[in-house]
């Protein structure tokens, strides 16, 4: 059973009940970097204030084809690749389109909304995700200015999305001086509109998470967790490679999207409670110190999770090329995945290189471990966590 993953998601409706348009406007959203975990909230905010569903338009997954014909030229001086990506995004929705955008809408995400807040000192995103945008710009304007040429506004408000109330001033501050009759009233009702929809749409996938994990129970087989940050979803990022995994029959959990129920929280954490280990299943503070990074904080979190949770008996580490802010994770992950047995595998330095062959040697060989050692692994951690599983994890 696999678990569905982002790239569909972004050509859905999310939600049923919208307002008809009354505002004639075209936006364009690249599909980079932490768009791949906050799109609902910017679609539901753009419906909500009267913009077309149609009319709300995100470029395509990474690829190299969509760099060589969009971006040439004008890629940011960075070693992230996803940042280098972000030019070919930003030419496919200036010159990709039959037709044109009149906004170019890409938000800088300050901060961004996680499960962990209030258990971790800041919710910051990426210093370099951050900076992204403005040096993927400096390429559109280095000769000439494409935005102006095209008659496009570029609009790149800074968002701090964990917080509702600093955000909606924010938007209000950057929008009002494109659409001109919006008021802080409509501004704040779609802003809370789009804040239940990324709700919704991470407790859907939650929802497929525990369903995923129920089956793996019921029939005591494995499951793997994808540990990585949230564009290694985009297939010219992290390179499908959980699709291919996925062909082996092994299902991929993300770990963003990793089940918070109550009861089953309480049977992986409740003895590292009773122990003064950790205050909350929620803490992450014995095992990572500096607790700043959103996605960082998330990614140390669900290792642990992986590392108890029976049925997932194998972790999988993407980081693409030269990741400052995965680089101090890599031993710490290693060390709680392999904690009670949890296979560890990594993809490191992904770029836009793709190395088929090498690739699926690596995919075979974890496969042959997958289905060596699983049986194993997952009786010792039953063993280990003493109690029977909650009955969301074995329906009756």
């Amino acid at each position: 059973m696999p678990i569905q993953i982002l790239q569909k998601a972004f050509a859905k409706a999310p939600f049923a009940k919208s307002k008809p348009p009354k505002r004639d406007f075209r936006i364009g959203i690249p599909r980079v970097l932490n768009q791949w975990s906050t799109h609902r909230f910017w679609t539901t905010l753009f419906v909500e204030l009267g913009i077309g569903r149609r009319n709300i338009v995100y470029s395509s997954d990474t690829s190299e084809a969509q760099q060589l014909k969009f971006g040439k030229g004008r890629g940011a001086v960075d070693c992230c690749y996803p940042v280098k990506c972000m030019s070919g995004h930003y030419g496919e929705l200036l010159d990709g389109q039959k037709r044109p955008i009149d906004i170019l809408f890409v938000p800088i995400i300050l901060t961004v909304p996680s499960f962990l807040r209030g258990h971790v000192r800041e919710n910051m995103a990426c210093p370099r995700v951050i900076a992204g945008p403005e040096s993927t710009r400096a390429g559109f304007r280095r000769e000439k200015d494409v935005f102006k040429e095209l008659g496009v506004c570029y609009l790149s408000p800074a968002v701090s999305l964990a917080d509702p109330q600093i955000a909606t001033r924010q938007l209000y501050d950057a929008l009002k001086g494109v659409i001109t009759d919006l008021r802080l009233a409509e501004l704040r009702a779609a802003v809370a509109k789009a804040y239940d929809a990324l709700q919704e749409f991470d407790q859907s996938l939650r929802r497929q998470s525990l369903a995923v994990l129920s089956e793996c129970a019921t029939q005591h087989r494995p499951c793997i967790l994808a540990l990585g940050r949230p564009y290694h979803m985009d297939t010219g990022i992290g390179h499908a490679i959980e699709s291919e995994l996925q062909a082996f029959g092994y299902p991929i959990l993300w770990g963003q999207y990793l089940p918070l129920d109550a009861e089953i929280l309480d049977w992986l954490y409740g003895d590292l409670i009773k122990a003064g280990r950790i205050q909350s299943p929620f803490d992450i503070s014995d095992i990572w110190k500096t607790s700043h990074s959103a996605n960082t904080n998330e990614l140390l979190w669900a290792a642990r999770y992986g590392s108890i949770m029976p049925w997932i008996t194998c972790s999988i580490r993407f980081s693409s090329y030269e990741c400052g802010m995965d680089q101090p994770t890599y031993s710490p992950v290693q060390e709680i995945t392999e904690a009670l047995g949890t296979l560890f595998f990594v993809f490191q330095d992904l770029d836009e290189t793709k190395p088929a062959g090498s690739v699926r040697i690596r995919v075979e060989t974890i496969a042959y471990y997958l289905e060596q050692k699983s049986p194993k692994i997952i009786q010792s951690k039953l063993e280990a966590l003493k109690t029977a599983p909650p009955e969301l994890l074995l329906p009756t």
